[in-house]
């Protein structure tokens, strides 16, 4: 019989224990996803960003043929991190590119949290890649779309089969924050989920706003 004791499970991701690869979310790219709308798409993507900046998370930013064909990053992720560098590639898969694995190596981080366009190319390949080579992968489902709903599921699934772990933007900050007594990261938490939580930001500000409501008090 297993004694339990008040502490977090070691699959629960920690700011400092991996490191965000923000893949492809580019212009061209979007304008062909069909499995997630484009403004729940930028939404998704600016909170994951947002949670990752605030708390400090390790991050790469890459994007694939940005001056030839695919055009820029979202400026919703790029002012979340003020004079980080794009890692431009021309591989489909980002874990091909010398750039990029080494800036994974130099970070040093044994789990990776993907997200980005085309779930079906562009985070496959690094997914099952890095799995391949021993890294702990997850992927933040709705901050990655596709073609058609069939391409994105049929993805998620193929990761999933190979050991990835599924997860939402949503709760990507929220896995962050864990603790609501973490008064240094309240405010940023509660902020990014006002102004991006969709209906759950909604229930804070009117909880706030109402009774001057504060969670974990």
């Amino acid at each position: 019989m297993p004694t339990a004791s008040p502490a977090p499970g070691k699959g629960l991701l920690q700011p400092a224990d991996h490191t965000l690869i923000l893949i492809d979310f580019q212009s061209q790219m979007a304008f062909a996803t069909k499995s997630i709308d484009a403004v729940t798409l930028r939404n998704n993507a600016a909170l994951i960003s947002q949670a990752a900046a605030g708390f400090g998370v390790s991050t790469i930013l890459t994007t694939v043929a940005a001056k030839g064909f695919s055009g820029p990053m979202f400026g919703e992720i790029v002012d979340a991190f003020p004079g980080q560098p794009l890692l431009d590639r021309t591989s489909m898969n980002t874990w091909e590119d010398a750039a990029v694995v080494a800036r994974v190596n130099e970070i040093g981080k044994p789990r990776l949290v993907m997200a980005g366009l085309w779930t079906s190319v562009c985070i496959v390949g690094p997914a099952l890649s890095a799995l391949d080579q021993g890294f702990e992968v997850y992927v933040v489902a709705d901050a990655c779309g596709d073609v058609t709903d069939e391409a994105h599921e049929r993805a998620m699934e193929r990761m999933i089969q190979a050991g990835a772990r599924p997860m939402t933007a949503l709760q990507y900050l929220l896995e962050l924050q864990r603790d609501w007594a973490r008064a240094e990261t309240y405010g940023l938490t509660t902020g990014i989920a006002r102004e991006l939580g969709g209906a759950y930001g909604l229930g804070i500000t009117y909880a706030k706003t109402m009774f001057g409501a504060q969670e974990g008090h």
